[in-house]
């Protein structure tokens, strides 16, 4: 499988701006700029891009692991925050909200770290990976 985005930029650096293209066409022709990236411009960015995809994987990887051992989720609710800091992506941030009746913590604790050392995206990234897993 293979997916596949385009990005298109004209101008510098801080005065340009571009757009982002996918596939799906989820995004297209979606704006994103210097303002967007490291103030509060319209548009989106590398690093909003980066946190959706990771929420998305390991959110999706832990309704799978679930289903493994037994149990199904009611609700899983992500957030994931992406730190750039100095140039640098170097830490992403998951939060988990789960409702799976019947799972004692500590096995919810479990296929947490299940999910998060293994679904795709956590692989791919080179980076410091943190987790809270919280039972609703």
């Amino acid at each position: 499988m293979k997916r596949t985005a385009t990005a298109i930029w004209n101008g510098s650096g801080k005065e340009g701006k571009g757009t982002l293209s996918t596939q799906s066409t989820v995004l297209s022709n979606t704006q994103y700029s210097y303002l967007s990236r490291f103030e509060q411009g319209v548009g989106t960015n590398p690093e909003e891009l980066m946190a959706a995809a990771h929420a998305g994987c390991f959110t999706m990887k832990l309704a799978f692991v679930l289903g493994a051992a037994g149990f199904t989720p009611d609700s899983l609710e992500t957030s994931c925050i992406i730190s750039l800091e100095e140039g640098v992506i170097n830490r992403s941030a998951l939060s988990v909200k789960a409702k799976v009746p019947g799972i004692s913590a500590e096995k919810f604790q479990e296929c947490a770290a299940d999910a998060k050392a293994n679904c795709p995206v956590s692989k791919a990234y080179q980076m410091e990976i943190t987790l809270e897993a919280t039972l609703v």
